[in-house]
């Protein structure tokens, strides 16, 4: 079921990137697996994926350890705390959810201290709902530029989440509103900020995701099915 899965979200994406004449080697797959156990991301391993995103911590520590392979590039895409970054800092391939000074001073003080350089991106408030983390729209350049004086992160873009409604499109302005964000910043000229990476879109709206400038799509519904109660 989840190789079936996996391909008709590739054909999605595929799709998608037609109607928005991208390529769409330049979209990434992130396999979503918070909740899911380990023997799932090997059948998603085993289907092509190679990304896999998780939300908690301790949950990316044990599917880690269970399955033992150096091969997978752990995101990781749930709020971090500051107290948690030393779990992950050694291994993780990209932190999408720096949203506050003191975890990106976390970030870099771990990555000295073990002599690596950590990629990350700023997670941003784009539909500015209380529920969700991420910096305020109108603080990301100045965060941004904060956060670029640090010599073991290195930022790569920018990652939202787009608003839980029934209809995708309404998902849309928050993405636009990231492309913007992330063109702004790229225009100010901040040395050693890439902005790359733009991580937006999930199972009920990564399409629109994609037709507004996603390099990376978060999916776990798709590819793994309906997730069990947190």
């Amino acid at each position: 079921m989840i190789a079936e899965n996996v391909r008709q979200v590739r054909e999605r994406i595929q799709k998608a990137c037609e109607r928005s004449k991208r390529d769409p080697q330049r979209v990434r797959l992130i396999a979503v697996t918070k909740t899911f156990d380990a023997a799932k991301v090997r059948e998603a391993g085993e289907s092509g994926i190679s990304d896999f995103g998780e939300n908690f911590v301790q949950e990316l520590q044990e599917k880690r350890a269970e399955l033992g392979n150096p091969e997978i590039r752990w995101h990781f895409v749930g709020h971090l705390q500051s107290n948690k970054v030393k779990y992950i800092a050694d291994f993780i391939h990209l932190i999408h959810s720096v949203d506050h000074w003191s975890v990106a001073e976390e970030i870099d003080k771990r990555g000295a201290r073990i002599g690596r350089v950590i990629d990350a991106l700023v997670e941003v408030n784009t539909s500015r709902e209380q529920t969700k983390f991420g910096v305020k729209p109108e603080s990301a350049l100045e965060f941004v530029k904060s956060v670029a004086q640090l010599k073991n992160l290195k930022l790569k873009g920018l990652m939202t989440i787009g608003p839980f409604l029934p209809d995708p499109e309404e998902s849309r302005p928050a993405f636009q509103g990231l492309r913007a964000l992330r063109d702004e910043i790229r225009n100010a000229g901040i040395e050693d900020v890439e902005m790359t990476e733009l991580s937006m879109g999930m199972t009920h709206d990564f399409e629109v995701a994609i037709e507004e400038g996603a390099t990376m799509v978060r999916i776990g519904t798709a590819i793994f099915g309906p997730r069990k109660k947190d």
